[in-house]
């Protein structure tokens, strides 16, 4: 705590227009939630630690505390600790009143014990695995999002006017370099304000869809960071889209007959010596890299529910939208669920691309590390490489909605090791509320249907 108590005093020093301070927490689904505070509660914040419920993990995509999880009333809404994340504190340049951020993570009141429910707690523990290896997870992601209207039509989302031509696109051509410039500062802000947050996103590109965009964010060494960075760039990119009049969706699938927004992972391992230990040829994987994909292959369906939470994420799957549907893998192949990039032998990795924009990047990569893990530890055997289209030559095996997902993922025993039972308890808990409350609405399209027919 000494360390960040004194960069909190010389961030102070440096920052004497400082007006307010947010404290953020994401909770299960990824959301940013916390308070807002005055700049004098600072060192406070650093030395004591700050109070919250502990059932900001207990809350649903609409932020209603999910009482079945047992952390909400069954507690008296008691609360527990969350305390700072080193060099996390950072200005937000997109507030019009100078204001700072600060990332946090929840302990139980002995301010030394990490909160089980805490999706960033259960990452660290993952690591830690492999820490008794001898070995250290390097990760980075890929983020899809669309840039949308702040006005619905009926309801709906739509394409943004673009800020030049005064046109709401109908199509986009991939790596279109021309609709970069549409929304160029838009897109460079976004990056002149990663950087001020010292946030690694070093590319943008335009996808396939009006309005889509992908931001890459560079690799590190630190799994856990790595999931930092996703999630403040997600709320940086939405602040950002305001200040230009514009919205912004990490939705799956915000359009039907448009492609949806993925969340893709790139992950290797370095030894003690910061060697790749997949190093190698990808077209004979070695014995490592062989079992990390063997244990991803083993448990994709498991952690499908990690992968795809949300109802909406299942409409993502489709076979146009290189959205893989089967546990394969292949080498250079965007059709595959795990594609092993080409290029330096050095520098070969894993690109995990089942999950959508609407994953938890924590538990998403608790899942794939895990995974990986698993694999390792066990020497399993991947099936044959995919070459070509793994559409065209595998059936669809992978779970397609978030019932069966919920329940694969409840009755997963490797899950259960790796991420804890009491947590994927309070996970499943929470995703099942939504699912029931969702199935027991009725829907525009049953009175469209039903109404005035049957």
């Amino acid at each position: 705590m000494g360390s960040g108590f004194a960069s909190a005093n010389a961030f102070l020093q440096a920052h004497p227009e400082l007006q307010f301070v947010d404290l953020l927490i994401p909770d299960m689904n990824g959301i940013v939630r916390g308070k807002r505070v005055d700049p004098s509660s600072l060192a406070k914040v650093f030395e004591r630690g700050v109070a919250m419920p502990a059932s900001i993990f207990a809350l649903n995509i609409q932020g209603t505390t999910v009482e079945e999880t047992g952390l909400g009333l069954d507690i008296g809404e008691a609360d527990r600790v969350c305390l700072p994340i080193d060099a996390t504190l950072t200005m937000e340049p997109w507030q019009k009143r100078p204001t700072a951020q600060l990332l946090l993570t929840m302990y139980e009141l002995d301010r030394e014990t990490p909160f089980f429910a805490d999706p960033r707690v259960v990452l660290q523990n993952i690591v830690k695995r492999f820490g008794e290896l001898g070995l250290t997870p390097v990760a980075a992601y890929e983020l899809e999002f669309y840039l949308i209207d702040q006005e619905n039509l009926a309801g709906r989302p739509q394409p943004p006017k673009s800020p030049i031509s005064g046109k709401r696109p109908a199509g986009t051509q991939a790596y279109s370099i021309d609709d970069l410039d549409e929304y160029a500062e838009f897109l460079a802000d976004v990056l002149d304000a990663a950087h001020e947050q010292e946030l690694p996103a070093d590319a943008l590109v335009a996808e396939s869809a009006p309005g889509q965009f992908e931001v890459n964010l560079h690799y590190v060494a630190d799994a856990v960071r790595a999931c930092d960075h996703a999630t403040l760039l997600k709320r940086l990119i939405k602040n950002m889209a305001y200040d230009h009049e514009m919205d912004t969706t990490f939705m799956a699938k915000p359009y039907h007959n448009q492609a949806g927004s993925g969340m893709h992972l790139h992950v290797s391992l370095v030894d003690g010596e910061g060697r790749n230990v997949f190093a190698g040829d990808a077209e004979q994987p070695n014995d490592i890299l062989r079992w990390a994909i063997g244990g991803l292959v083993a448990t994709m369906n498991d952690a499908m529910a990690l992968f795809c939470p949300n109802i909406n994420s299942y409409r993502r799957f489709s076979p146009e939208y290189y959205v893989p549907s089967a546990a394969t893998w292949g080498v250079d192949n965007r059709t595959a669920s795990l594609r092993l990039p080409g290029g330096d032998p050095d520098a070969l990795r894993i690109e995990h691309r089942v999950a959508g924009a609407d994953a938890n990047p924590y538990l998403l990569m608790s899942a794939v590390l895990a995974g990986i893990h698993y694999g390792i530890s066990n020497r399993i055997e991947p099936p044959p490489v995919t070459v070509g289209n793994a559409h065209e030559q595998h059936e669809a095996t992978l779970v397609n909605n978030l019932r069966d997902a919920l329940r694969e993922l409840g009755q997963s025993a490797v899950m259960a090791e790796y991420l804890g039972s009491q947590f994927l308890d309070v996970f499943v808990a929470c995703k099942e509320h939504e699912l029931n409350e969702f199935e027991m609405t009725i829907s525009d399209l049953e009175y469209l249907w039903y109404l005035h027919t049957v």
